[in-house]
Parts: C-alpha cells; structure tokens; sequence
C-alpha cells in the first residue's frame, strides 16, 4: 500500500461533502498538473491517503481510500488528465495544521512542506504514521 495527500480547497469539495458521498466516493478531478496526474496514475486501488483542506483550513482532516485507479477525467475530453476515484474512510480526531506539521523537525522533508503547491502527492511510510499520530487516529 502507498500513501498520498490530496488537497482541496474546504470551500469547493471539503472533507463533509466527500463523506457525504458514500462508499461509492468521487472523482478526484479537475487535476491539471502533469506531477499530481503522474502520482494518480500510480495509484492502486486501496491506497490511502490523506485530505487536506487548503487556503482556509490549511489542515489534514481524515483519511481517504482509493476506490477506483486512474482513470480518464470526466470533466475534460483532453486524453492527458486522468484521476482516480476516493472514498472518506474516518475522520482525524484531532485536525493536523500545516503549521504542526512544520513544527515536526521529522516531518520536515515531507511534500507538503518541500512541494507545497502540489495537488496530489506521495506521503511516505513513516510520515504517515506521524501524521496519523499527530491527529491522534489510526494509521
């Protein structure tokens, strides 16, 4: 299994309206960067990953599961962009701020601090269980 972080903006597609979607999930559209649709194709169903609310928020609030792999993206006829479909698993306990996460010399080499303005991107194993840690959940 790999581990991803995928960000959205809280005021277009949050955390709740993700939920609110059931088992069945969502696509994960409207990638328009060749690095995020590069991770998405290297996604296999089962992944999971991390939501994260950008612009208001700047935080990580629950885990997703890849539900279905990449894809072609239904909101472009454009044969380059792909997505994957995610589903909400749980919610973290406790919201992970970005500045927590600076704060975390471990965490310090982490995408969301080197890459931030990536939508899509590859969290590693020990990262991961930091992170979960920190937002006091389960990995």
């Amino acid at each position: 299994m790999a581990y991803w972080l995928f960000k959205s903006e809280p005021d277009v597609f949050g955390w709740d309206d993700l939920t609110a979607k059931g088992d069945a999930g969502e696509e994960w559209d409207g990638v328009r960067n060749y690095q995020a649709r590069n991770n998405m194709r290297a996604m296999a169903k089962g992944d999971r990953g991390f939501f994260y609310h950008s612009r208001s928020g700047l935080e990580i609030v629950g885990i997703v599961e890849v539900c279905a792999e990449a894809h072609q993206d239904s909101t472009t006829e454009d044969e380059r962009w792909d997505c994957v479909d995610v589903r909400a698993v749980r919610p973290f306990a406790k919201p992970v701020t970005l500045q927590d996460i600076k704060a975390d010399d471990r965490l310090s080499e982490m995408a969301l601090v080197k890459s931030s303005r990536l939508s899509v991107q590859p969290v590693t194993d020990d990262e991961w269980a930091i992170v979960c840690a920190l937002g006091d959940t389960k990995p």
